[in-house]
């Protein structure tokens, strides 16, 4: 596979200042079930940094899949299949509602590996932001995006491992359409794997549309923050290992480590591991 072409994409960067609105985090509390009623001065909730900074192609610069199409930001890819396969964060200070904040995305690495299923590329995006009067950090993300071809139509399901045991929390969750409708309205999410099952089904091979891995990572924090309410966390990450399915019952869970941090995952009723986090 020729990398070159993706070379000029190697260390691409964009900057915008937004201001962080309240509706967002209200849509997001509401779709999490929440009676909070979140007022301006307050901090966003754990991981709302992704209700802000949505890139806002015009409807004609949609690709098939829903995203923006592939050679703006982003290098053109051709494998099929796009995944949010993890995120590394770490917290420095608070953002806050009303404030206005100034994100970097640099696309940081391109590489290619090649897995039992054939080649992926990996994409590392570093997401920087900062108050925009002092330029203060307030939150560091690396992204990392997978693209992968489809799956053969005899190609096995790859086998899943077992999640952690000796959870110290668990709650169950089914999350459903409007669910996850309502958190891809406020995160201005159009991936058709999110909400298109003829789509999901025939054009990349899922069983059924996908809960988004940001859904399934706010909910790993946010439960450990609702068992732990005094935890202070300076970092948290995430990473895909199984899809969730829309409509199947998945089990959020965490214990502490001898560390002094925590350990999170989602697994489904059959104890099979589906996301994978650290926090601490």
């Amino acid at each position: 596979m020729d990398m070159d072409r993706y070379a000029p994409w190697q260390g691409y960067s964009e900057t915008h200042t937004e201001r962080l609105d309240l509706w967002p985090v209200r849509g997001l509390l509401a779709a999490l079930d929440s009676t909070e009623a979140p007022t301006e001065g307050q901090e966003v909730p754990p991981l709302a940094q992704w209700l802000y900074f949505p890139p806002m192609v015009v409807q004609s610069e949609l690709g098939d899949d829903g995203h923006p199409r592939r050679g703006g930001f982003l290098p053109p890819i051709t494998l099929a299949r796009r995944m949010w396969a993890a995120s590394d964060i770490r917290f420095h200070a608070p953002l806050v509602l009303g404030k206005h904040v100034t994100k970097t995305a640099t696309v940081s690495d391109i590489s290619l590996k090649e897995g039992k299923s054939g080649a992926l590329i990996f994409v590392k995006l570093d997401n920087t932001y900062s108050d925009s009067k002092n330029g203060a950090p307030l939150l560091e993300e690396t992204q990392t995006l997978v693209y992968r071809d489809l799956p053969g139509a005899d190609e096995p399901a790859p086998a899943g491992k077992p999640a952690p045991e000796g959870a110290a929390w668990s709650r169950a969750y089914t999350i459903d359409e409007a669910m996850m409708f309502r958190y891809s309205a406020v995160t201005f999410n159009a991936h058709r794997i999110h909400y298109d099952r003829e789509y999901t089904r025939a054009q990349e091979g899922y069983p059924d549309i996908l809960v988004q891995g940001q859904l399934s990572a706010t909910l790993m924090l946010r439960d450990l923050l609702t068992a732990v309410p005094d935890a202070r966390l300076a970092s948290f990450s995430f990473r895909g290992v199984q899809p969730v399915l829309c409509g199947e019952r998945v089990h959020v869970e965490g214990k502490p480590r001898e560390d002094g941090g925590y350990d999170l995952w989602v697994r489904d009723n059959e104890g099979i591991l589906r996301v994978s986090g650290r926090a601490g």
